[in-house]
């Protein structure tokens, strides 16, 4: 196994250099064709009610935005890509950002996907990673908007509970699993375990050449979170790799705590899948 066509989302952020930087890594890693999607905002400007400023000026201004945006992330996807031997090429698409990554993901064995920045001010609504991930059927790495320092994958920490998020997730993040110098499974529960809570997933793990540590950790349910990221500290782990936990219906979205924990205060990449 492994991943032969990545999608990167490209929208206007002045961090978006972060995520084409692992997207274009990973490409070459892994030998994939790499897409860059730009989603257009279609949102139209409110009206003001006394009509002081025309219509005609507003949908100017709005579509300058737009085509503003769209070439400064054309212009950040050319220059990460210029020089690359493999194969890329650039999208542009118009609607909501979640909705168009999440049904052109599909296409797709592995997404890039930013962290949300609170402090993002782009024309179009920024796709938050979690609702792309719910709604695609696919993994994705979502890059910390700090930035990183190194390519992820030297050290992964493989989050572990018998769910099916957890399986998957773990199953999808076997191309990085295989070619870690050090995986690993981390485990955390309300009381202390009978018996080796991790014997089966590293049983499961070795039969793919892949030889894991195990660590037990006790949290309360409100904890776990934390607790992930200060092993993941800990360890000096690059790549997280956990289930996402939640569920989608439409753009309304319900996000487990763990979750939600991580993707508000990650400084990791994080490999998600649900």
């Amino acid at each position: 196994m492994t991943y032969k066509t990545i999608l990167v989302d490209c929208d206007a952020s002045p961090k978006v250099g972060h995520r084409l930087a692992v997207a274009v890594e990973l490409a070459g890693r892994f030998g994939a064709h790499l897409i860059g999607v730009h989603v257009r905002a279609t949102t139209l400007p409110a009206v003001f009610a006394d009509g002081t400023v025309p219509m005609e000026s507003l949908l100017d201004a709005f579509e300058q935005a737009a085509k503003a945006e769209e070439a400064a992330a054309a212009k950040a996807f050319e220059a990460a890509v210029k020089g690359s031997r493999w194969s890329s090429e650039w999208r542009v698409v118009e609607g909501y950002a979640e909705e168009q990554l999440a049904s052109l993901s599909r296409q797709a064995d592995l997404l890039v996907l930013g962290q949300t920045d609170p402090d993002s001010a782009t024309r179009a609504a920024p796709a938050r990673p979690e609702a792309v991930v719910l709604a695609s059927g696919r993994p994705a790495i979502v890059v910390p908007h700090v930035g990183i320092t190194d390519p992820p994958g030297k050290t992964v920490m493989l989050c572990w509970k018998p769910t099916r998020e957890s399986a998957r997730a773990a199953a999808d993040a076997l191309p990085f699993l295989t070619k870690a110098e050090k995986v690993i499974v981390l485990i955390v529960d309300r009381t202390a375990p009978e018996g080796d809570p991790a014997a089966e997933v590293t049983t499961w793990l070795e039969r793919h050449g892949i030889k894991a540590t195990v660590q037990h950790d006790i949290a309360s349910d409100t904890d776990v979170g934390d607790v992930i990221l200060s092993r993941a500290a800990d360890n000096r782990a690059d790549l997280i790799v956990m289930g996402l936990y939640g569920h989608s219906r439409l753009r309304q979205m319900v996000l487990g705590g763990v979750s939600r924990t991580l993707l508000a205060s990650m400084t990791t990449p994080l490999f998600v899948a649900h």
